[in-house]
C-alpha cells in the first residue's frame, strides 16, 4: 500500500482536546437537537432511544474509527486519502461524494440555520412568528441563511488551530451549558415526569425493523460518519495521538447531547402541551416549542436560549463541511485556504436559494419531484436532503467499509488505531476488524435498500 508522507508540512490540531471539541461539534449538529426528539416520537419513545444507543455503539463507533484511521494514515482529504493509499478511480468515487455531500448539505442546512437566527430576535424581543409565512418570506430566510455562511467562512478563514480549534472549544461548552439548563428546567416543570418515563423507560414491544432502521439511520447521520469530515479531521493528527480515546468520547458527546435533546422536548411537552403530538418534524422546534417557552416562567429567555443552542450547533457541524472541500482546494489544487473558503462558501450561498425558496407555495423550486425506486421527494429542498443527506452518505459508508476492508489490507488500519492506542490489541482489534469486513457491509446495505423505500415508509436524511 503506497502511503503519503501524512501530515508533514500541513495543519495540525494544537491538542487532542482541539480534535475531539472539534470531531465532536461536526457530530452535534440540528440533528440531534430536532430531528433526534421527533424520529423518537414516531419510533416508540424509549424503545428508540434504546436500539439508538446500541447502533451507535456497534456500528457508528468502528465506523468512526475506520474514518479517522483512514484520514490519519494519508495525511489527505478524503479524495487524497483514497488516492494516497493506493485506491484507484472506481473507490475514488467515495472521496468525490464526500466532498458533494458537504458542500451540498452546506447549502441547504444553512437556510436551517438561518431560521434559528431570526427565532433568537423574536424570542427575546418577544415577537410572535407564524414558521409558515416566516418560511415563505423571502426576504427574511435568504438574507439570514447568508449570514449563517459569512459565520462559517469567518471560522474556517483562521485555519485548523487557528480557526477550527478554536471556535469548537468556545461553543461546545456553551452549547453543553445551554442544553442542560434548559433539560434542567424542562424536567422540573409539574408535570414533567410523563414525558420522562415516555423518553427513557423502553417499550420493548415497540422494537421492530422500522424502528431498528430510522435508530441505525439516525446513528449514522448524528456520528457524521460518510461525510468524509472524519476523515478530513483525522489527517490534521499528530501520530502519537490515542485515535480509539478521541473516538469514544466524540461518540459519547455527540450521543449525550442528542439524549439531552430528548430531555429538553419530551417533559416540556407532556407537562405543558398534553396530547401534542411529539412526532411534528421541523415543525416541533419552530412552532411547537416557542408555546412550550412561552408557558415557562422567563419563557423569552429561555426561548432565545435554546434558539442560540440551536445556531451554536449547526455552526459547530457547517465549520466542518466547508473544511472538507476547502481541505481538497489546498491539498490537490494548491489553492490558498482564503482563496477555497470564499469560493466554496459564496458557491454554497448561490445553491442555498433554491432550497430556501422551496419552502413557498406555487414556487418553481417547491415542484421539483424526485423518484427513485419506492421513493418520491417534493421539492428541492427534500430532493437534495434526500440525495446528498440521506442516500450519498448510507453509499459512503459502504463504500468505505468495503474499500479499507477488502480492497485494503485491513492489518495496516488496525495498526494505525494502535498507534497511540496500544490497549487497541486482542479482542479489541480482532472485533473491529469483524465488524468493518462483515457487520457493517451488510447492515449498511440493509440501510441503502431502505432509503430506496425496499422496507416501506422510506427514511428522511439529516
Amino acid at each position: 500500500m503506497a502511503v503519503s508522507s501524512g501530515t508533514q508540512g500541513r495543519d495540525q490540531w494544537g491538542s487532542s482536546l482541539g480534535f475531539i471539541m472539534a470531531a465532536a461539534g461536526s457530530a452535534v449538529g440540528l440533528g440531534n437537537i430536532w430531528r433526534f426528539p421527533y424520529l423518537t416520537g414516531e419510533n416508540g419513545g424509549g424503545a428508540f432511544v434504546f436500539v439508538y444507543a446500541i447502533c451507535v455503539l456497534l456500528i457508528g463507533l468502528p465506523l468512526l474509527l475506520n474514518e479517522i484511521a483512514l484520514g490519519r494514515i494519508s495525511g489527505k482529504n478524503p479524495i487524497g486519502a483514497i488516492k494516497a493509499t493506493g485506491g484507484n478511480k472506481f473507490w475514488q468515487i467515495a472521496g468525490v461524494l464526500c466532498i458533494l455531500v458537504c458542500f451540498c448539505v452546506l447549502s441547504y442546512y444553512s437556510v436551517i440555520a438561518g431560521w434559528t437566527i431570526g427565532y433568537i430576535f423574536t424570542e427575546l424581543i418577544d415577537i410572535p412568528v407564524n414558521f409558515t409565512e416566516f418560511q415563505n418570506t423571502p426576504m427574511y430566510v435568504v438574507p439570514l441563511c447568508f449570514i449563517f455562511i459569512l459565520m462559517t467562512i469567518g471560522v474556517v478563514l483562521g485555519g485548523v488551530s487557528g480557526g477550527i480549534e478554536k471556535a469548537a472549544k468556545f461553543l461546545m461548552p456553551i452549547l453543553f451549558i445551554i442544553i442542560i439548563f434548559i433539560a434542567g428546567r424542562a424536567i422540573t416543570l409539574e408535570g414533567a415526569s410523563a414525558g420522562i418515563e415516555y423518553y427513557l423507560k423502553p417499550d420493548f414491544s415497540k422494537i421492530n425493523g422500522k424502528v431498528f432502521l430510522a435508530a441505525l439511520g439516525q446513528a449514522f447521520f448524528s456520528m457524521s460518519v460518510g461525510w468524509g469530515l472524519m476523515i478530513t479531521f483525522g489527517s490534521y493528527l499528530p501520530k502519537n495521538s490515542n485515535i480509539v480515546k478521541s473516538s469514544g468520547w466524540i461518540a459519547g458527546m455527540d450521543s449525550t447531547v442528542a439524549l439531552l435533546g430528548g430531555l429538553m422536548v419530551f417533559p416540556a411537552l407532556f407537562a405543558l402541551l398534553p396530547g401534542k403530538d411529539p412526532a411534528g418534524g421541523p415543525a416541533l422546534v419552530f412552532e411547537v416549542l416557542p408555546a412550550v417557552f412561552d408557558a415557562m416562567p422567563g419563557g423569552n429567555f429561555i426561548g432565545a436560549l435554546f434558539f442560540l443552542l440551536l445556531l451554536v450547533a449547526a455552526l459547530t457541524s457547517s465549520i466542518s463541511m466547508l473544511e472538507v472541500p476547502v481541505a481538497y482546494f489546498i491539498d490537490e489544487k494548491k489553492w490558498s485556504r482564503k482563496k477555497a473558503a470564499w469560493t466554496i462558501g459564496i458557491a454554497a450561498m448561490a445553491l442555498s436559494v433554491p432550497s430556501a425558496l422551496s419552502s413557498i407555495d406555487g414556487n418553481w423550486f417547491a415542484s421539483l419531484t424526485l423518484k427513485l425506486g419506492g421513493n418520491e421527494q417534493i421539492g428541492f429542498f427534500s430532493i437534495m436532503d434526500f440525495l446528498f443527506g440521506t442516500f450519498a452518505v448510507v453509499l459512503i459508508c459502504l463504500l468505505l467499509s468495503l474499500y479499507t476492508g477488502w480492497a485494503q489490507k485491513i492489518a495496516n488500519y488496525a495498526n494505525e488505531l494502535a498507534s497511540g492506542a496500544p490497549n487497541f490489541k486482542g479482542v479489541y482489534r480482532t472485533a473491529w476488524i469483524f465488524f468493518i469486513k462483515w457487520i457493517c457491509p451488510i447492515v449498511i446495505a440493509l440501510v441503502l435498500l431502505d432509503t430506496l423505500g425496499a422496507f416501506g415508509t422510506p427514511q428522511e436524511g439529516g
